[in-house]
């Protein structure tokens, strides 16, 4: 039993590492993005600190920089809604006790809910829960920190292709999600919507209204 247990361990650390890996890439991303947006070297660090959601914190950036920054709010904790009930999914390999709390209600990403779910042993569990957190987060202020010097010693992010780093991790992780027909009428039907309302709306905004597109979800009959 041991032995099965160290071998899951061992393919459970090599998973996330590589997932580390891609995530250091994507901060180091992000941090040279918001230096070349104009936000001060500190506050990129201390968001991704704090904040800890990369999706939410590129989003962020763009709105700010486009001089919205209340929807930048508003889409931030619209976005990270999803962590409440992937909160009460994995709450038994958090822990108990207010400090495991607080550090694992902090970790709380994607990843970490994935690779705890993905288990069936309590122990396992815990394991696979606070290690994907602990790696994922240094992974990524690691990367932010390179990134933010990056971005000071290049200047034109751009011209290295930094700015199209984070939309190519995240379509190659939809991709798997669009084989669905209907996960993929509805993210085209998003996708359409928000181009549309880009030339008419404040930035921001249409991203939102992109939302729409669940308007054509069916209701799945009680069983």
């Amino acid at each position: 039993m041991r032995t099965a247990e160290r071998t899951a361990d061992s393919s459970l650390a090599r998973d996330v590492g590589a997932i580390g890996l891609a995530v250091f890439a994507v901060g180091m991303s992000f941090g040279a993005i918001a230096i070349a947006a104009g936000l001060p070297a500190w506050a990129v660090i201390t968001m991704s600190v704090v904040v800890f959601a990369g999706g939410s914190q590129f989003m962020a950036v763009g709105l700010i920089a486009a001089g919205n920054p209340f929807a930048a709010v508003f889409a931030g904790l619209l976005l990270n809604a999803r962590h409440l009930p992937f909160g009460l999914a994995v709450a038994d390999a958090v822990g108990t006790g207010w400090r495991r709390r607080l550090i694992g209600s902090h970790i709380l990403i994607d990843e970490s809910v994935a690779f705890t779910m993905a288990q069936a042993d309590p122990g396992a569990r815990r394991r696979a829960y606070w290690l994907t957190g602990a790696t994922l987060f240094v992974s990524w202020n690691v990367g932010g920190v390179l990134g933010v010097l990056l971005g000071e010693a290049v200047g034109d992010t751009d011209a290295l292709g930094l700015d199209a780093a984070f939309p190519a991790g995240l379509i190659a992780l939809l991709l798997p999600s669009l084989r669905d027909r209907e996960t993929r009428n509805v993210a085209l039907a998003g996708a359409l919507v928000a181009v549309a309302m880009t030339p008419l709306l404040p930035a921001g905004l249409p991203v939102l209204l992109a939302l729409s597109g669940l308007l054509l979800m069916r209701r799945k009959p009680a069983c």
